[in-house]
């Protein structure tokens, strides 16, 4: 994800914080009295966030490695302010698989508050639920995991609730139509919590998080339905054929002529008949402004293995490209070089295939 700093790996799993997160930081730790010289304060409520969000990792790496063990990779965890995301390469194909995914991570949280219920008990620290709200620092961890519980099992599509309910009506109901539903309840619950956040509980956040949801949702539906669109179609169907291609020893002049004078933004790079990679419109424009206009291509564009195949499914190449963040990916046949995929062009797919569908259904 853009914006993101590595911390490393957990579990083999890419771990990335989220710039933003810094600057919650920084809010958090002067909005409880940094500037005002209460660092012990400040000090205090930043480790208990750190800590906070420890947990929002190990809820994230529950659904991670639930998914690992049907053979779904994880591509990273990304903690934002709002939360963590672990964003897997595809949800499981089957509805039973999606609910032990989605309750995972919940049920990881169920399993820290038992501990450090358990802790609390051990020490004689006070339990009683008046008393966790004037408590500590682990008692407010306590509250926490159990508030990240609740939150998380809402039936507010795409939360781990909202997910449950799309896998059991998935049991009864078409997939995309499961979808719909799950989305729709997930919009209307954003909706209750955006305007009492906002109008009740005058609480910003909780209205960000209720955007936040009602966004997402509506991505999902599209999503999915796009995926059914694209069932069944080998990435031949959508690649471009008419595609300007450059070799790295052409200078960057003649990858700005063909980017001013069509509508070609990605250009693949061949090392005489061999691909090398793909010189996009921001690496073009990157490279002209460190070197100028005549140096070789060769030296400003890296080398990759990342292609598609002309037969394989359209949609796991879509897949492979928004993992990767690519807006474009070479198409290969029998080691030559065929196509050129863009997510454009699967768009426009995606706009004929529904028009015909309509006219199909209209006819």
């Amino acid at each position: 994800m853009r914006w993101s700093l590595s911390l490393g790996r957990i579990f083999g799993i890419r771990l990335e914080l989220h710039v933003t997160f810094l600057l919650f930081v920084g809010w958090i730790a002067i909005n409880q009295g940094l500037l005002a010289g209460n660092v012990p304060r400040a000090v205090e409520a930043v480790a208990l966030l750190l800590l906070v969000f420890a947990c929002v990792v190990l809820h994230e790496l529950g659904h991670a490695l639930t998914a690992r063990r049907f053979g779904i990779v994880t591509q990273d965890i990304v903690l934002l302010p709002i939360g963590g995301v672990a964003r897997l390469e595809r949800m499981p194909d089957q509805p039973r698989q999606e609910i032990l995914v989605a309750i995972a991570g919940p049920a990881v949280n169920v399993v820290i508050a038992v501990l450090l219920y358990g802790l609390l008990k051990a020490t004689a620290r006070p339990t009683r639920l008046e008393e966790l709200v004037q408590g500590g620092m682990l008692e407010t961890l306590l509250l926490v995991n159990v508030i990240m519980v609740l939150f998380n099992l809402i039936p507010a599509f795409p939360m781990d609730g909202g997910r449950v309910l799309r896998a059991l009506l998935a049991l009864r109901l078409p997939y995309v139509q499961a979808t719909r539903v799950a989305s729709a309840v997930g919009q209307s619950v954003a909706l209750v919590l955006g305007t009492a956040g906002l109008l009740y509980f005058h609480n910003w956040m909780l209205a960000f998080i209720a955007l936040f949801v009602f966004l997402a949702a509506g991505e999902e539906r599209a999503l999915v339905g796009s995926r059914t669109t694209l069932d069944g179609l080998p990435v031949r169907a959508a690649m471009l054929t008419d595609f300007r291609r450059l070799d790295v020893r052409d200078p960057l002049r003649r990858a700005v002529e063909y980017l001013m004078t069509g509508s070609q933004q990605d250009f693949p790079v061949m090392n005489g008949d061999t691909l090398c990679g793909v010189l996009t419109r921001g690496g073009l424009i990157s490279a002209v402004g460190r070197h100028g206009l005549d140096v070789p291509v060769g030296e400003a564009v890296s080398c990759e293995d990342v292609y598609a195949d002309a037969g394989e499914p359209l949609e796991n190449v879509i897949t492979r490209m928004r993992g990767r963040e690519r807006s474009s990916v070479p198409v290969l046949d029998h080691g030559q070089l065929v196509g050129l995929v863009t997510l454009e062009n699967v768009g426009d797919l995606l706009l004929v295939r529904e028009a015909l569908r309509k006219f199909a259904s209209s006819a």
